[in-house]
């Protein structure tokens, strides 16, 4: 069985590490986890890990957010991967700091990235783990927030948060979407 898990996020050094750029970070650490690392190749920084009779192919797209759907698609094609094997990994101004949900379809609300799957791949039914950013920013200034760095409080309990995101990727690849919804939503 093999799985494509799109971590989303911007190129470049100053998208390292923002908010906007946990989908990298989440499958920058399966991959460490799993002892893959990373190469350029069409649209992506790719690499390929195994967990547990599994084959993960974890891509960051180099499209920029606005056109992930464009490395999604692509990859998903090229790999021959069903769609219900596609695990999206993106942040959420809707959720807390640290929360994570994974669910098995939905809109994009606002989200360019997820705009972008959903006119690539011309529906919504594919899952995502949405990784909560907070929303603490003044109004008129949610780009800022969005493509700013995590607070010192947020930085020191990341790693866990990042942690966890990382089991429950591997969990989706192995349990299926509905265990991994069960045991680890109301976390």
């Amino acid at each position: 069985m093999k799985y494509l898990i799109a971590g989303l996020g911007n190129i470049g050094p100053d998208y390292v590490h923002t908010r906007h750029n946990i989908g990298f970070d989440v499958v920058e650490q399966v991959a460490s986890a799993l002892g893959a690392s990373f190469s350029s190749d069409k649209k992506a920084w790719v690499a390929e890990a195994r967990h547990k009779g599994r084959s993960l192919l974890l891509i960051k797209p180099t499209t920029y957010m606005n056109l992930s759907g464009e490395a999604v698609r692509y990859w998903l094609t090229t790999q021959k991967i069903p769609q219900e094997n596609l695990l999206i990994v993106t942040d959420d101004l809707a959720l807390p700091f640290g929360t994570l949900r994974l669910r098995p379809s939905g809109g994009a609300a606002g989200h360019n990235g997820l705009t972008s799957i959903i006119e690539c791949l011309q529906n919504e039914r594919f899952a995502r783990l949405r990784f909560g950013i907070g929303s603490d920013f003044p109004k008129g200034r949610q780009v800022d927030y969005v493509l700013g760095h995590w607070s010192a409080e947020e930085a020191a309990i990341l790693p866990e948060k990042v942690k966890q995101a990382e089991e429950m990727v591997k969990s989706f690849a192995t349990l299926g979407i509905q265990p991994t919804m069960n045991l680890y939503n109301n976390k």
